[in-house]
């Protein structure tokens, strides 16, 4: 993967950069593999705003990704081709099993067109594989993990991402997140070996407000800038500070610092070391 930076002819392209694509397929996908998406523009059913700064873009459509495999157990399949998602930061890897079925997977660090891969309870060590966490050796690197059994991946999945299994000791596995979170996982959960692919997406930049248009995404603007209607921070001759002790959400609740998480989460008693450690009383 490699990062190309644009001349700079003009403002809007100087330090713009893009990702080289060149090992992507560009063909198109199989239509069973597609959904339509529809843009909301941040809108509710009653026509109101209830996300903001969004709106416009290219149109899009949803890919039908695999998160769970299940179905597919023991069955092998070859990767076809490497595509582009416009609504992940991760590729997708099109798979195409024995039994003649096409699936889209999101694809791993180092796979590579023609490889075969398999999901099974237990399975070789091997990039792209899918098995459960009880066979997988520890210290390896994973990703698309289960939080539930039979539920698919659901974490670790963005681009570049992995997490680290650290023990298998006791009745629970123990798997640090890409946070340096240790957390508790059914040891039947499943995960793929490998980490995410397009670990350069970090690492591009925009460079103009048009590029950001073309994603759906609308301008923002200072909470101070507005009028008192419209933000708590609102207001006052010219650009001048907030004239709070604490800065607010235009729905007036406290923001900058504020910890959201609730202190009665159920699934907090899963976590072994948080990512930050927390100061002593």
């Amino acid at each position: 993967m490699a990062i190309r930076i644009v001349k700079p002819t003009t403002a809007g392209q100087r330090k713009m950069s893009y990702l080289v694509k060149n090992h992507l397929s560009n063909e198109d996908l199989p239509k069973n593999l597609l959904i339509k998406k529809k843009s909301t523009s941040g809108r509710n059913a009653h026509g109101h705003i209830t996300v903001r700064h969004r709106g416009g873009g290219v149109k899009r459509h949803i890919r039908k990704v695999d998160f769970l495999r299940a179905d597919k157990m023991g069955i092998p399949a070859k990767v076809k081709a490497l595509h582009y998602d416009p609504n992940r930061s991760a590729f997708l890897a099109l798979l195409y099993y024995v039994d003649g079925e096409k699936r889209l997977i999101i694809a791993p660090k180092e796979l590579e067109v023609g490889d075969e891969i398999v999901c099974d309870r237990e399975a070789k060590i091997k990039t792209g594989n899918r098995m459960m966490l009880k066979n997988i050796p520890v210290g390896y690197k994973i990703h698309d993990l289960e939080m539930y059994v039979g539920r698919g991946g659901q974490i670790v999945r963005s681009a570049g991402s992995s997490a680290r299994l650290v023990s298998l000791d006791g009745e629970m596995a123990q798997v640090e997140l890409p946070s340096k979170e240790v957390r508790l996982f059914n040891k039947d959960c499943f995960a793929t070996i490998g980490e995410v692919s397009n670990e350069d997406h970090s690492l591009v930049r925009i460079g103009k407000a048009g590029r950001v248009r073309k994603m759906g995404r609308r301008p923002q603007v200072l909470g101070k800038s507005m009028n008192p209607c419209d933000h708590p921070h609102g207001g006052g001759e010219g650009h001048t500070s907030i004239g709070l002790i604490h800065p607010k959400t235009p729905w007036g609740a406290p923001a900058l610092g504020k910890k959201t998480r609730s202190k009665r989460k159920p699934s907090g008693k899963f976590i072994v070391k948080r990512r930050t450690s927390r100061k002593k009383k």
